[in-house]
Parts: structure tokens; sequence; C-alpha cells
């Protein structure tokens, strides 16, 4: 049996294969995502979804699904499925008899006398999928039509039927080539055998995305179907419908294939369903190396970069990749900042953290690697930089206080990850000395005196140490202020202040660490991450739905997060050893489950701070997947 598997009982429920996706990515930035039925619920679903630099920074849906029909002595049995207003159709997903995760998605069909298989799987470095069906079962002669919904739009927005489109195709080798609009690359779609395409251009209006009706977005669009394709299929043939970028050789398809699934890790058990997806968050493209944050619609992010990275690369034993990606990211470091939205344009720098993680991030290299000189000779000047950067002050009113401390923000600005904001300013603003903000400082200032032996920078630190200490830390209340500003000091307890036990370099004694963690533990630790707020602050929100505001107003203030669990775990081995081992390994245990919600294969961004505590947000989060790989390997390592 495999690891993720689904039987007919649940992919005929609506109300439970909905609510399960597939995302699958390549090197390229490339993606394919839909539910596992194949009922496109959100825009941001299609089967072929990639970059087009010649128009924005963003992702193209190009194909959006394909309705496949199976003909028999002239009766013909749609396997698709999409919602109109008021119904889905056709209703594909009842002929549906298994869905198997191993080693690609596959999906069974039978219908009558007739089972037939479809497996998908994109090239790992070009922009196109690859569907096989595979005729298992049949009685009597067989012929399966193809039909395609064109989209070519930006993923965050709709399609509409419209006068420019180019109906106008080209025949390629057993197939066709679309260009929608001119300014798009063209779309080829072909077969692994000779076909029929029949032209019968149509668009299909009102078709609906029913997460994004209750996210408060615009829900319904037009596709185009330009015709379809139409071949006979024998009893145990296997038959490749290819859509891509670029023309692909008909006659290698099934070669291209096996290949491809020949480099899948296999979704067998929960870390390498894990270690799977971490790969699928590496986008190499143009001589650069990024880590796209989350799927299906985050980019690039520098905060993110920093703190995934490690776990995506160096626990699975990849420091190559990581190297490419620190060296993409300090080309882009513009006085001390990074830039922290991945728009191509460089302009949003609004993170005050990003740079302090990329110091933790080249100290997970060597803690994996044991190799300091490679951090020295390539990244100390940058590291030196950022450093004066913030000693001399930068935008945003980021700058060293008297004391030491890293003071940063202006009203309208969210400059730490808890970033969300509404039309009426930050939900969590933090203006001031944010607790992780400090503790990364000290962590970096430490880390650099290491490097290279300065001691001016040693002095710095000692004396950021005795001010964190005397400012953040209550006695009384046995817990550090979340932050601390020229008249005010916040004392909601967010898990900020875990970060101040589990760097490498920290200010506080064993008491204090196990306080903190103590807290942590009781208030804050979920089975599926930290909360963001204590559940008995006023301000707690246990449930993250809605519209845009009422989403962003939990995003931070009470909705779960499973990357800090990294550092959670991290400071709970710091501070008890081996003991701790049984304990994380029973937190480990419990994410087991999440592998068959919501994202299949993978872990979301975030889930609910109230039990059962749903998954929500991005089907797919880097750093989730990260951390999660990063504690096992500090588990091993114990």
């Amino acid at each position: 049996m495999s690891y993720i598997h689904f039987d007919k009982t649940q992919l005929i429920n609506l109300n439970y294969s909905l609510d399960r996706e597939t995302i699958r990515t390549n090197r390229s930035g490339t993606y394919t995502s839909t539910t596992i039925i194949g009922c496109n619920t959100r825009k941001y679903h299609g089967l072929l979804v990639a970059p087009q630099p010649q128009i924005d920074s963003q992702n193209h849906v190009f194909l959006s699904t394909v309705h496949e029909t199976v003909i028999q002595h002239g009766s013909k049995f749609n396997l698709g499925i999409s919602k109109f207003p008021g119904n889905y159709s056709p209703r594909g997903h009842k002929y549906l008899e298994d869905y198997d995760s191993e080693p690609i998605p596959k999906l069974t069909y039978r219908v009558g006398g007739v089972l037939i298989q479809k497996e998908l799987i994109l090239d790992t470095n070009r922009d196109r999928v690859m569907i096989r069906y595979t005729l298992l079962e049949a009685h009597s002669p067989t012929k399966l039509r193809i039909a395609p919904f064109l989209a070519f739009r930006g993923y965050h927005t709709l399609c509409k039927e419209n006068s420019d489109i180019q109906k106008e195709f080209e025949v390629v080798d057993c197939g066709v080539k679309f260009r929608l609009y001119p300014i798009y690359d063209p779309l080829y779609m072909q077969l692994s055998k000779p076909n029929e395409f029949i032209s019968d251009p149509a668009w299909y209006h009102n078709v609906e995305y029913i997460l994004e009706r209750e996210r408060g977005y615009d829900y319904q669009e037009d596709l185009f179907v330009p015709g379809y394709f139409e071949f006979d299929i024998a009893k145990g043939e296997s038959v490749i419908f290819s859509a891509g970028l670029t023309d692909a050789d008909p006659q290698t398809r099934q070669r291209a294939f096996d290949k491809e699934i020949s480099r899948r890790i296999p979704r067998s058990n929960f870390e390498n369903c894990l270690k799977n997806s971490a790969s699928q968050f590496i986008r190499k493209r143009n001589g650069d190396t990024r880590v796209i944050a989350g799927y299906p619609w985050f980019g690039w992010w520098g905060r993110d970069t920093f703190i995934a990275a490690p776990g995506l690369t160096l626990a699975v034993g990849d420091k190559d990749t990581f190297l490419d990606i620190m060296d993409t990211m300090a080309q882009d470091l513009h006085g001390p900042l990074f830039p922290n939205v991945g728009s191509g344009t460089f302009t949003n720098m609004n993170s005050m953290d990003a740079p302090l993680w990329f110091f933790w991030a080249l100290q997970q290299y060597i803690f994996f690697t044991g190799d300091s000189n490679t951090v020295k000779n390539r990244y100390l000047d940058k590291l030196k930089g950022i450093i004066e950067g913030y000693q001399n002050g930068t935008d945003f009113n980021i700058h060293m206080l008297d004391n030491g401390l890293i003071y940063g923000g202006e009203e309208s600005i969210a400059l730490t990850w808890m970033d969300a904001v509404t039309p009426d300013g930050p939900v969590t603003a933090r203006v001031g000395c944010p607790v992780e903000i400090q503790a990364l400082w000290y962590n970096a200032l430490c880390f650099y005196h290491e490097l290279s032996g300065d001691e001016s920078v040693l002095e710095l630190a000692e004396k950021v140490n005795a001010s964190f200490v005397k400012e953040f830390w209550s006695k009384e209340k046995g817990y550090l202020a979340d932050v601390v500003g020229a008249d005010f000091k916040d004392w909601a307890i967010r898990p900020n202040m875990v970060f101040a036990t589990s760097l490498p370099y920290t200010m506080l004694n064993e008491s204090q660490n196990d306080q903190i963690l103590e807290l942590a533990k009781s208030t804050l630790l979920t089975t599926r991450g930290l909360r963001t707020l204590s559940p008995e602050d006023p301000a707690y929100k246990g449930y993250y739905f809605g519209d845009q505001i009422s989403r962003d107003q939990a995003y931070h203030n009470g909705t779960v997060w499973v990357w800090p669990l990294g550092h959670f775990v991290e400071g709970y081995i710091k501070l008890h050893g081996k003991s701790a081992k049984g304990f994380i390994e029973k937190i480990l245990k419990g994410f087991d489950g999440v592998m068959t919600q919501y994202g299949v294969g993978t872990v979301a961004e975030i889930f609910d701070g109230d039990p059962p505590h749903r998954p929500k947000g991005a089907v797919s989060q880097a750093w989730s997947i990260a951390e999660l790989l990063r504690i096992m390997e500090l588990v091993k390592r114990i």
C-alpha cells in the first residue's frame, strides 16, 4: 500500500476530495496544481503554470485543465470535472476508482469495461507537463478525446472572453501550437502518437473557483477551448499528452516520462514526503538559484529564503545548492538590506530581520559541513557591511540605539515577519525594538567576531547582552517583552521570545531559557507548531477564515505557524539534551497525518490556532518543510 492513497469512496465525496490539493513544481519555477480529482478550486490551479519574464515576474496559467472523454461504440463518457454556477459539469469524478502517489500522482478511472490510468509529471528543467494515459482494460475498440482549457493569464488574475484572442494555430509534430496573445510564449500541445486535432473553438463561461469565493475574491472566469485531440488507444497501450512552451519530440516522450519518474523521491513515508517537497521550492532560472517561499501564490522572499534554505538543502546533504542560493541573494544586497519580496524589482526592502537571518543561515552551513573558510572567503565583507549599516542607520528608521539595541519601524510599515497589513495599517506593527531582532543582532555580532576576530564587535555584543536583559527580561513575569519602545513595553506572549533560546549565540541563562520554553510549551505549542499569540490574550483569534482583512487580523494573532517550531525544538535540546528526544519525536509523529490533508504530500503555511488545527493558507510552504527536516536532523544528532 502506498503511503498516500485515496479510495473511491473518498474521491467521489466532493466535500472530502475538493479539500485535498496537489502541487508539483520543477527547477525552472513552473508548477502544476489542482485537487486530487482534477477539479480546480483556486485561480492559482492549473496543469501548466509557468513564468513569463518578458511580461512580468509572476507565474501565468497556460493550460488550466483538460477534459478527457472515453468513446466506445459511439457512446461518450467524460472524465473531466469543473465547477459552473449551480453545478459541477461534467461529473467525471464518479468514474474514479483510485488515487495513488507512488511514484507520481496516478488516477484510475473505470467506465463500464474500460479501466484507464492517468499519470502526471513535470519536466524537471523545461516548462512542460506530461500526462500519460494507459488503457489497462477494454473489451472493444476505444478512442480517447482530450479537450484543453486554455487561460493565458497571470495567476493572480482571471480570464474573460475577449476579441483580442488569437484563435489561429500551427500544426506541429503530432499536435498544434497556440499563442492566444502575442506577448506570450506559444503553447505546444502534442501527443506521443499520430492523432487528429479537431478545431472547434469555444468559450466556456463562468468557471468557478470555490476557494476564491470563500476568500472574498472574484471567482468566475471564462476559459477558451480551441478544440480537441482524438485518437485510438489499444488495451495495454500508453499515450502521452505533452503541453509545454517549447517543441517536444513525440518519439522520445515515453523515454522522457520514464526518465522523469526515475528522478523522483518516493513518497513512501513522512520523511520522504518532506524531502520530495523540499526539492520543489528550489528555482534555477537564468543563472539564479532562489527559494520560492510557498505554493501556489508566493514568489521568493528574502526572509523566507534564509530561514528555509538550511533545511531545504543542508539537512538533505545538498551544500552546493545552498551556496548557489546564498550567492544569488548576496548579489541582491542593497546597503545592509535584502529585498524581501521577489517582485523582480528589488524595491521592497522592508525586512529588518532578513539580513540578520543571513548570518544564521551561514552558521547552519558551518554546522552541517564544518567549512568556515568558504563563509569567510565569500561572505565576510557582506556580513561586515550589514553590521556597519545597522550601526550607522538605514531605511525605515532602522538604527542602533546608544545602548546597542536595534530600533526600527514606522507606523505604516511592518518590518518583522509578523507583517500582515490591512487598509488601517499593520496588524502587529511592532515599532521599536522587537525581541527576536535583538536576539538575531547579538548572534550576528558574535558570529562575525568568530569569523573576523574583531574585538570591537565583541565589545558591542557584550553591551547588547547587558541592555537586552535589562530592557526585556521581567523577573516577575518570567519571560521577555515582545517589543520595547521608547515609552512602552509589549508583554504579549508570542513565539518571538523563543529565538532568544535557540540561536547559536544566546544572551540568557539556563533558568531564563527554561522559563521561556515552558511558557511557550504551555500556551503556544500545538500539534502543528506554535501559536502566534497566547489564547489567553484578548486579541487572540483561534480561526483563520473569511475575507482578506479577517484573515490578516488572525494571521499573527493566534494562527499556528510550523517554522518557529524548529527554534522551540532547538532551544529545548540545548536545555534538556538527550532527555528531550522522546518529547520531540512525539511532536514529529504528530505531523504524520498532514500528508493526506490539504496539500497532499506536503505541509501547509499555517494552521488554525484552535483545535483541530486545520491547515490554511498556502498549501505548501518552504519554511514549514525546511524546519521539519532540520528538526529531524537535530534529533538524529542528540
